[in-house]
């Protein structure tokens, strides 16, 4: 395991690593679910007399999305409940003089850290650890908070230069993820443990049912991927109409690892048994799976009696993980499949997890309760790797820091 906040000495100068990436909508930065989580963290560092600076990212060089931090700085304040400053700079003059000049309990955001180039570059840890950006940094600050979960599969330098050169600990977001979405492998359970998964990536579906077929005992398709494994199973589904290109070329990726999963785990995996499209009149439409001859519609949801056989399974479940959407839930009209299946997860008293980027948002978009659920991850990349098993190179850093000193 790693060290928490709980076990900073007092009053330190903490560089503290959140990840407040948000969508852009006209240049305006949306507040989300990664203001508020994150504030937990930086609100307790602060009210423990803390001097904290904090360093995020926004959006890839050449995107719209590719912004200042400005406005983060603005939206953190409100979810902190005291002013967080904000210095147009990484690790130069500025930032430096912005960093000396914090009073405890005094909370500092820098810019954007992807407008640095030494941050982008998948490189080693220790060459990092010697950039120039971590080597200007490190020397101000008494220790290092990594709280950017969601970004711990990245090996950027703010994730991992400066576990080598600081004392490191875990934020409250880092704890609270790490802890949940490692459950499924760590946890024993005294009944069924169920996993959905949708979504529209093919591979990453493979990947978990994968990785994780000795200790999930069912899993529910839906998405693209469940659309895909009923093409396996003979449906004359799971391909593109016109000149789409969603599912033809995952079919050719993953045809034979596909057949081979539904081969060996079909015991396992409860396929969608009737599925939702747009009628003539705009309206949803079901047509059971047996009765599909030809495709002739896009696909957009599973239907009502697939939402009902989900939502036994999940009923008589110890546990349940989600990863992906069943449908195209921002449409009110197919939503059926993912909100369906989460107010079941909501019903039951289980141990549950809810993940897979987009998928916690459709938990707030229809009024559901966050606190019906064990965790609602923020992450999408870092959940998948830590359903799969693969390593997560911030966190494994945290981990070594402590074994160090």
């Amino acid at each position: 395991m790693f060290r928490t906040i709980d076990d900073l000495p007092a009053e330190q100068r903490l560089l503290v690593r959140l990840d407040l990436n948000s969508p852009v909508e006209d240049g305006e930065v949306q507040d989300n679910r990664r203001f508020s989580r994150h504030a937990r963290t930086v609100r307790e560092l602060a009210e423990a007399d803390h001097r904290v600076v904090c360093l995020a990212h926004q959006g890839r060089p050449g995107r719209d999305t590719f912004v200042s931090l400005s406005q983060h700085a603005e939206v953190l304040s409100e979810h902190v409940g005291r002013e967080v400053e904000f210095v147009a700079d990484t690790h130069g003059e500025e930032a430096q003089a912005a960093i000396e000049e914090l009073e405890p309990g005094e909370i500092l955001l820098l810019e954007n850290v992807r407008m640095c180039e030494d941050e982008l570059p998948e490189k080693d840890p220790e060459t990092h650890a010697t950039s120039e950006f971590v080597e200007a940094l490190a020397p101000r600050f008494d220790a290092y908070v990594n709280d950017a979960y969601s970004a711990a599969h990245r090996k950027h330098a703010s994730l991992v230069g400066f576990p080598l050169v600081l004392p490191a600990y875990a934020g409250r977001v880092m704890e609270s993820e790490y802890e949940a979405n490692t459950a499924i492998a760590t946890r024993e359970f005294t009944g069924p443990v169920t996993m959905v998964v949708g979504g529209t990536k093919a591979t990453d579906v493979i990947g978990v049912m994968d990785a994780l077929d000795d200790r999930v005992d069912r899993f529910c398709l839906g998405g693209v991927a469940g659309e895909l494994f009923l093409r396996a199973a003979g449906h004359d589904v799971g391909y593109d109409l016109d000149d789409g290109d969603l599912y033809d070329d995952q079919w050719a990726d993953n045809r034979e690892t596909i057949q081979r999963v539904l081969a060996e785990k079909g015991d396992q995996i409860t396929l969608a048994v009737d599925l939702a499209y747009a009628a003539d009149d705009g309206e949803r439409a079901e047509v059971p799976v047996d009765e599909i001859d030809e495709k002739t519609e896009e696909f957009l949801d599973v239907g009502a009696e697939t939402v009902d056989r989900y939502g036994e399974l999940i009923r008589e479940s110890d546990a349940v993980f989600v990863k992906g959407a069943l449908g195209v839930f921002e449409d009110e009209r197919f939503a059926d499949g993912t909100v369906g299946v989460l107010e079941a997860i909501a019903e039951t008293d289980c141990f549950s997890v809810v993940g897979g980027g987009d998928t916690s948002r459709a938990i707030e978009l229809y009024g559901l309760d966050e606190d019906d659920f064990s965790h609602v991850s923020i992450a999408g990349g870092a959940y998948i790797r830590a359903l799969t098993g693969e390593p997560l190179p911030a966190v494994e850093l945290l981990q070594s820091a402590r074994n160090r000193e």
